[in-house]
């Protein structure tokens, strides 16, 4: 099995004392360790994904990867810090060099009981230039590492490039679209008419956007929960987590939500915790600061939990129902994988995703995000959006992402293949697999009869009881 909290930042506490200007000298004497990636903390012990030596070297591609992904980050800024940060190095490195010299002729002279106090009184100015110095460099670091955090992965070259979600490519497409003798209902008129959504409770309990399922309703959410786990990990081989709802800084963090998302997430100031936006926070981060052992890997967890996000309905977009809400139910899947076998792993979660709508007989379509349409921390994804007769439109169910090593990186998530090899990287991904409300919202219109019911997809009736029709 992995080697559990070999090297946690809780565990590295010592290289808090290292300052970043000693980043180059760590990368020279420790390639073999950090893989032209240096460990560099702030005061909460967090990681980057790109050190300074990456960007210096790559910094025409990061620009490319900026545009791509609509980002607005000042690399002209970080170039001028970086190249001031290099000058005031070589100068108290310099002056370093000089009083280890001066200390030696001071020393040489005491031995001789000659008068050493005009060389001690000038190094006791080199020392305050040194202190000084070290200030400066320990305020561009943190200038540099406020750039350096806001900087996305770079699209993986099968992303297509885009300017917006209409660039973003149809790849595929499964099932036939319902059609029906009468006009189909929305989500919304049935759910209230069969009494399975109380629109008006859940309002009435914690504002907008949040919903009570009730009765037959909350038979249903509950049942679609047991049989995609139950399929993840009878027929795809996931181990079952059941992780914490509300996760730290670091975490979020590790993942990528911070420091770009924080404004839409919850956040409860006094403890810093936030409640979790995904599964994909608490499960990734299980291995936060592991070092895996290669012949464990890949390793497959899937875990349901809420979901909490406070952009939900933004702009007023997509308002009705169910289709946007500040608290949702999730079944989410991770892997971890090694580095060549991430994107076959890719393509497999993705089928992990369409099984579940091929087991409820959902016609969806799958779509690859374009760069301006995948998130910050993805190289790569797919969405699936399944057909919705009572909207009349295609609904995202599933976000599928590879992030190669862009969240190992930011939380430190580290393999090695045998014993005395080096240490790598894993690669992340994870998938929804699926999100409830669109999943709910596809079966209540694309199964609802002309008398107002809905029948209840032959793989869920094991799980509703054997309840067939919701009327």
């Amino acid at each position: 099995m992995y080697k559990k909290r070999l090297e946690t930042p809780q565990s590295l506490l010592a290289f808090q004392r290292i300052s970043c200007y000693n980043s180059d000298r760590l990368c020279n004497n420790s390639t073999a360790i950090l893989q032209q990636f240096i460990i560099y903390f702030d005061q909460r012990k967090r990681f980057v994904m790109f050190d300074l030596r990456f960007i210096r070297d790559n910094i025409d591609t990061l620009r490319i990867a900026l545009v791509n992904k609509r980002v607005e980050l000042d690399l002209d800024a970080f170039i001028d810090l970086d190249e001031q940060r290099r000058k005031n190095l070589t100068e108290v490195e310099q002056l370093k060099a000089l009083r280890n010299t001066v200390s030696q002729e001071i020393a040489s002279l005491k031995k001789q009981k000659l008068n050493a106090d005009e060389k001690i009184a000038e190094m006791r100015k080199v020392g305050e230039q040194i202190k000084a110095i070290d200030e400066q460099v320990r305020e561009l670091d943190q200038q540099l590492y406020d750039i350096q955090i806001r900087i996305p992965n770079i699209p993986h070259a099968s992303t297509p490039v885009g300017r917006s979600e209409a660039d973003n490519v149809e790849i595929k497409r499964w099932g036939t679209i319902p059609g029906f003798d009468f006009t189909p209902k929305p989500h919304w008129e049935l759910g209230e008419a069969l009494d399975l959504i109380d629109f008006a409770g859940g309002a009435k309990v914690s504002g907008s956007f949040f919903v009570n399922f009730k009765g037959h309703g909350a038979k249903l959410t509950r049942a679609l929960i047991n049989f995609m786990l139950d399929f993840h990990i009878e027929k795809h081989g996931y181990t079952e987590m059941s992780p914490p709802f509300v996760v730290n800084r670091n975490a979020m963090f590790g993942t990528g939500q911070l420091p770009k998302m924080e404004s839409d997430m919850y956040h409860a100031q006094e403890d810093d915790l936030f409640l979790i936006p995904t599964a994909e926070v608490p499960v990734t981060n299980l291995h936060a600061g592991d070092v895996l052992s290669g012949d464990d890997l890949p390793l497959y967890y899937t875990a349901y939990t809420p979901c909490f996000r406070r952009e939900a309905g933004a702009y007023g977009k997509d308002t009705k129902g169910l289709m946007r809400l500040h608290q949702f139910d999730k079944v989410e899947m991770v892997k971890f994988t090694l580095p060549e076998k991430s994107y076959e792993e890719h393509e497999s979660l993705l089928q992990n995703a369409e099984d579940i709508l091929q087991a409820l007989e959902l016609p969806y379509r799958v779509l690859n995000l374009c760069t301006a349409d995948i998130s910050f921390a993805a190289a790569k994804c797919y969405d699936i959006e399944v057909w919705a007769a009572g909207v009349d439109r295609f609904l995202e169910v599933s976000s599928c992402s590879n992030f190669e090593a862009f969240q190992a990186r930011r939380a430190n998530i580290r393999f090695r293949r045998k014993s005395g090899d080096k240490l790598e990287y894993v690669h992340t991904l994870n998938a929804s697999g699926l999100a409830l409300p669109r999943t709910i919202i596809a079966i209540l219109e694309n199964y609802q009869n002309v008398d107002g019911t809905v029948t209840v997809p032959h793989a869920l009736r094991h799980y509703m009881g054997g309840i067939d029709v919701l009327k």
